[in-house]
Parts: structure tokens; C-alpha cells; sequence
């Protein structure tokens, strides 16, 4: 006999009650949760940054192998630890770049095991964060410091008029302007929240730009400080920015680093 109003046993409401708080007793809520969300299918991010460290070495490899003539030349001289025809031309500096890249990456390797240790988070992407901008800024900065054949002699010239030297600068030109600044503008918003913003890379790109034109120009370094150079190193600083805006620093992330702040004593 059952009471009135109740459920029989037989009914198929009643069943799934119980079957209901049988697997709530033995699987708690929470735990389903973790069950279920550790089942939804999602694109592990191992195989992604193998992807994109597999494609940036077939993109170095193919511009090593478009280039390795010229770099050739410049090969016997750098062996031989001269400076002229080695660290004085671009192919040179170029093939040092290269040579250096296995030292880069150990470099990066031994912060991010530091960095781990400690447990830190996004211990690899500040890592490399710190070293891109280091190891992919300073080659372009020493080429465009490279003295011409005039200087100290010729004095500092100027161009402040904007787009006049852009159409003279040819697409070569155009390009390397464009990478000169391009490492800080990619890793910068990786490394730092508060660069995490395309108008502030560009206002960093301008300013380190002009620190460079500066330099050109008081050095008397026999080449033009023009201000299209500062308008291309820009603009190339914040299209490298928002290539690395999936991997930007956020100001939260910043926050869960802080160590918690310590509770005054009671009393």
C-alpha cells in the first residue's frame, strides 16, 4: 500500500528520482562537472605551438636558402673573427644573426626552466617573449647604425617632409623598414599588459625610431634621418602587435602573479 498521492513504485517518475540520488550519491555534482568538461572534445595547444614553431623554421629555412649566397660571401670573413666584411655589412650581421639563433634558444630554454621552478605561469611565453625582442631587434638596429662611406666628414642630413622618401625607398627598402622594429612590436604585448594595446606598440615603434634617427644624425653616420623611416618602423612595430594578439598579456594574468598580501595580526 502506498499513500495517497504519492508515487507508485512502479511509476517511471518515481524510478528516476531514485536513480537520480543514487548517481548524486556516488558521483558528486561537482565532480560530474569536471567529468564533463574534461570529456568535451578541444584542440590541445601542444600540437598548435608545434604547428607554429614548425612553421616559423620552414619560413626561416626558405629565406636562408633564398639568401645563402650572399651570406656565403660574408662566411669566410666571420670565421675568421674580422671585423671588416664580417660585423660592418649586412650580410655579415645577417649570417651572425643565424649563427646565433641555437644560443637563443638555449637562452629561452634556461628561463623558462628557471621561471618553472618557481612556478611561475606562462613561464615559455615570457621567456621567449624576452629574448625574441632582445635577439630580433638589435641586428636591424646595428644595420641602420652602420656608418656610410662619408661619415664624420659628410654632415647630418634631415628629412622632415612626410611620404617624400617613401616612393625612393623601393619595396626592399620598404620591407626592411618594416621588420627593423617588428620583433619588439611582436613580443613587447606578450612580455608586458601594459603595451598590450596596437596605438601604444605604435607609439613605442615611433619613439625608438626616432631615439635611432637621432643617433643617425648626431653620429653624423653619412645617412639621411628621415621621418618616413619613422612613420615605416611604426607601422611595422603594430602590424607585428596584432600578428602576436592571441598571445597578448593581460592585466589579470598580471594580477594572479601577485602573492596574496599578507593578514595583519589580530588584536
Amino acid at each position: 500500500m502506498t499513500e495517497k498521492g504519492s508515487p507508485a513504485p512502479g511509476d517511471s517518475g518515481y524510478r528516476g528520482r531514485i536513480s537520480n540520488c543514487i548517481r548524486h550519491r556516488n558521483h558528486p555534482p561537482s565532480l560530474m562537472r569536471g567529468m564533463n568538461h574534461s570529456a568535451s572534445p578541444s584542440a590541445p595547444p601542444r600540437t598548435r605551438r608545434l604547428v607554429l614553431v614548425g612553421l616559423a623554421i620552414l619560413g626561416l629555412a626558405s629565406a636562408v636558402f633564398a639568401v645563402r649566397r650572399p651570406l656565403m660571401m660574408a662566411a669566410p670573413r666571420c670565421m675568421a673573427g674580422r671585423w671588416h666584411g664580417c660585423f660592418d655589412t649586412e650580410n655579415g650581421v645577417v649570417l651572425m644573426t643565424l649563427a646565433a639563433l641555437p644560443l637563443a634558444a638555449l637562452v629561452v630554454w634556461a628561463l623558462a626552466g628557471r621561471r618553472r621552478a618557481a612556478d611561475h605561469t606562462s613561464a615559455w611565453r615570457r621567456s621567449l617573449a624576452e629574448v625574441g625582442m632582445v635577439y630580433g631587434t638589435v641586428p636591424f638596429v646595428w644595420m641602420t647604425l652602420m656608418p656610410g662611406s662619408g661619415a664624420g666628414i659628410v654632415p647630418g642630413r634631415v628629412s622632415l617632409v612626410p611620404l617624400q622618401d617613401l616612393l625612393t625607398m623601393g619595396s626592399v627598402g620598404i620591407g626592411g623598414n618594416l621588420l627593423v622594429f617588428a620583433a619588439l612590436g611582436f613580443f613587447a604585448p606578450m612580455r608586458f599588459a601594459v603595451l598590450a594595446s596596437a596605438p601604444r606598440i605604435l607609439a613605442l615603434g615611433a619613439g625608438c625610431s626616432v631615439l635611432v634617427e637621432t643617433a643617425q644624425y648626431v653620429l653624423r653616420l653619412d645617412r639621411v634621418s628621415s621621418v618616413d623611416d619613422v612613420l615605416v618602423n611604426a607601422v611595422g612595430a603594430a602590424l607585428a602587435a596584432l600578428a602576436s594578439r592571441p598571445w597578448w598579456c593581460t592585466t589579470a594574468e598580471v594580477l594572479s602573479k601577485q602573492p596574496p598580501p599578507a593578514l595583519a595580526p589580530a588584536g
